[in-house]
C-alpha cells in the first residue's frame, strides 16, 4: 500500500527557457483523429492523447511513464479507513474559459466517468462514493481496498461542473448511439492548451495557456499547437518531408529508414505498451457467416488457428522487424507479465490441420474478418497477411478493413465475428486486461469483451485482484487468471508494437510508452 504523501514530486524538471522567449507552432499529425473532445465518452489511445494537451487528470504519467502530480498534489490511503483515498488538491487553477476549480469539479467529473454510456467506468467499479471533505480535498471510498485507485486515474479528464451545467452536457456523450453534443467539439480544461478551433478529422488547434498552473514548471515551448490527421502513409510521410508538419507520431515501418536519413529529420524510438491480437465470438452463433455452428466455440478450431497465424513472419514481412512477437495481451513491463506465457509458438500446419480435423472442420470455413485500417501500425497489412495465413488450413476469411470511426461503433454493438484489437495497459498492472477484455461482460465490468468468454474463475480472480493488497497473494492470483486464459486460448495475441516517432532535427521530444505525447514537455533547439 502507498504510504502518505507518496509521490509529491512537483514535476520541476529542470531550467527551463522563459516562456515567454518562445513562440512556436508546432504541426503534428498521425493516421487517426480522436473520436470526441467529450473527456468520458471513449478509453481509446488517439482520443486520450488530445484531450491531455486540453485536459488535466489528478494525476498523469510523464514521458516516462513515471506518475506525476496533476490537479492532485499528492494522494494516499487514509489513515482511519483503508477504503478512503485522500486527494489533496491544487489551488489556484482555473478552467480555459475562467472558471475556479474546486473539489466539486473532481466529484462531478469522477461521478460523470462511472455514467453507463462512459467508456471509462470500467475503470471506476471499485468506487462506492466520491466526496469533497473540503474546496480542495476529495476523498475517494472504494467498496474494498483498491491499492490501484491512482493508476486508474491517469486519463480521467476533470471536467467544469459549472460549464458542463451550462452546455447541458452533465452525462457524457452516447458514442456508440452517435450522439452529437456540446462537448463532442468543444472543450474547457484546465490543461497546458486551449481549443482554438475543431474540424473532426480534419484540424484540431490549440493555442497555449499562459494561465497554465504548470507554466513555470514545464518548457511550454509550443505556442500554438495544430494537429492535423492524416490518414493515408505515404501523404503523412509526404507531408514531414515537406515541411508542411513538424512532428509524425506512428511513422510507417516502410518509411523509418528513409526519414533516418532525410535532411532536418530524426527518428525517436521505444517499445510500445500496446499488444495487438484477434478476438473470436466464442458463444452463441455467428452473425456474419451462414454456419450451423459456430468454430470459434471449439478451443481446437483456435489452436488450430494460433498455429496457423505465424507472427514471426508477421514481424519480419509487415512489420519489417519493428514489433515484437507476442504469447500474451501484455508487454514485459506490465505488473503479471509471464515470460513462460509469453512464448511464441512457430508455426505448425500439419498440427493444426490435424486439430481442423478432429474438431470437424477438416474441409475449413467461412468468415468475416473486420479489421480497422486507420488505428494500428499497418493494421490492415496485418489482417490481410492473417487472411493469407489461415487459408493455409482451410478458412476462408472474407476481410472487411474500414476506417477506425466505423469499426469502434460497431463493435461495441457485437456485429462482428472476428477482429482485430489492440490494448494498451495504462495501469502497468494486468487486473487492467482482465477487468476489460477477459471479465464476462456484465454491468461495468468486461465492457470490452466482445467475445462471449466467460469463466465463473476468472471473474472472480478478476474482482479479487483489484482489492487485494497483499502484494505476493495478489500476484499469485494474476499468475492463475492468465493461466487459464492461456490454455482456453480466448484470443490469439499477435505482437506488441514498437513505436517511432519521426520530426524535425531541431525537436527534442522522446517516444512515450503509451504513445501518448505531452507537448508542455517538448522543446525547440534554435
Amino acid at each position: 500500500m502507498l504510504p502518505k504523501k507518496t509521490l509529491l514530486a512537483t514535476a520541476v524538471i529542470g531550467a527551463m527557457l522563459a516562456t515567454a522567449a518562445h513562440a512556436e507552432t508546432l504541426r503534428w499529425t498521425r493516421s487517426a483523429d480522436g473520436l470526441t473532445l467529450d473527456p468520458h465518452s471513449q478509453n481509446e489511445g488517439p482520443t486520450h492523447a488530445l484531450n491531455h494537451q486540453i485536459f488535466d487528470t489528478l494525476l498523469y504519467q510523464d514521458m516516462d511513464v513515471e506518475y506525476q502530480p496533476g490537479l492532485a498534489t499528492e494522494w494516499y490511503v487514509s489513515e482511519d479507513d483503508p477504503t478512503v483515498w485522500v486527494f489533496e488538491l491544487r489551488e489556484g487553477v482555473t478552467f480555459h474559459e475562467g472558471q475556479a476549480f474546486t473539489a466539486e469539479d473532481v466529484v462531478f467529473s469522477i461521478n460523470r466517468a462511472r455514467h453507463e454510456d462512459s467508456d471509462m467506468r470500467g475503470l471506476l467499479t471499485s468506487i462506492a462514493e466520491v466526496r469533497a471533505v473540503d474546496e480542495f480535498t476529495v476523498e475517494i471510498v472504494t467498496h474494498e481496498p483498491n491499492p490501484l485507485l491512482p493508476n486508474n486515474l491517469t486519463n480521467l479528464f476533470i471536467m467544469s461542473h459549472e460549464w458542463a451545467a451550462e452546455h447541458g452536457v452533465e452525462d457524457p456523450q452516447n458514442f456508440t448511439a452517435g450522439e452529437e453534443t456540446y462537448a463532442v467539439r468543444n472543450a474547457n480544461g484546465t490543461g497546458p492548451f486551449r481549443v482554438v478551433s475543431r474540424e473532426p478529422d480534419v484540424r484540431t488547434v490549440m493555442e497555449r495557456n499562459d494561465d497554465y498552473w504548470g507554466i513555470d514548471h514545464y518548457p511550454m515551448e509550443i505556442s500554438r499547437l495544430i494537429y492535423t490527421p492524416i490518414e493515408s502513409a505515404s501523404t503523412r510521410v509526404a507531408a514531414l518531408l515537406s515541411g508542411e508538419v513538424d512532428l509524425l507520431q506512428e511513422t510507417p515501418v516502410q518509411d523509418i529508414e528513409r526519414l533516418a536519413s532525410a535532411e532536418g529529420l530524426k527518428n525517436e524510438q521505444g517499445a510500445e505498451n500496446r499488444s495487438i491480437f484477434l478476438g473470436m465470438r466464442l458463444a452463441g452463433d455467428l452473425v456474419q457467416a451462414d454456419l450451423d455452428d459456430n468454430p470459434f466455440a471449439d478451443v481446437r478450431v483456435r489452436e488450430a488457428m494460433n498455429l496457423a497465424i505465424d507472427a514471426t513472419t508477421i514481424q519480419q514481412a509487415v512489420m519489417r522487424g519493428n514489433s515484437e512477437p507476442a504469447g500474451m495481451i501484455a508487454p514485459p513491463f506490465v505488473n503479471g507479465y509471464s515470460e513462460a506465457l509469453d512464448e511464441v509458438l512457430p508455426a505448425d500446419l500439419d498440427r493444426a490441420q490435424a486439430l481442423m480435423e478432429e474438431a470437424g472442420y477438416g474441409d475449413g470455413f467461412r468468415v468475416t474478418l473486420n479489421c480497422p485500417n486507420d488505428r494500428y501500425v499497418n493494421d490492415e497489412q496485418i489482417c490481410q497477411a492473417v487472411v493469407s495465413m489461415l487459408a493455409r488450413i482451410g478458412i476462408t476469411v472474407d476481410l472487411v478493413a474500414q476506417t477506425r470511426s466505423v469499426f469502434f461503433a460497431e463493435l461495441p454493438r457485437d456485429e462482428y465475428d472476428f477482429f482485430l484489437l489492440g490494448w494498451g495497459v495504462p495501469t502497468m498492472d494486468s487486473e487492467y486486461v482482465f477487468n476489460y477484455l477477459y471479465h464476462t461482460k456484465e454491468g461495468d465490468l468486461g465492457t470490452w469483451n466482445f467475445t462471449g468468454y466467460s469463466n465463473e474463475r476468472v471473474d472472480e480472480l478478476t474482482v479479487a485482484m483489484a482489492s487485494e493488497v497483499d502484494i505476493d497473494a495478489r500476484n499469485e492470483m494474476i499468475s492463475e487468471a492468465w493461466q487459464i486464459v492461456h490454455d482456453d486460448i480466448v484470443y490469439i495475441p499477435i505482437h506488441n508494437q514498437m513505436l517511432t516517432w519521426s520530426m524535425r532535427d531541431d525537436i527534442e521530444f522522446q517516444v512515450q510508452s503509451e504513445n501518448t505525447p505531452h507537448f508542455k514537455y517538448l522543446r525547440f533547439n534554435n
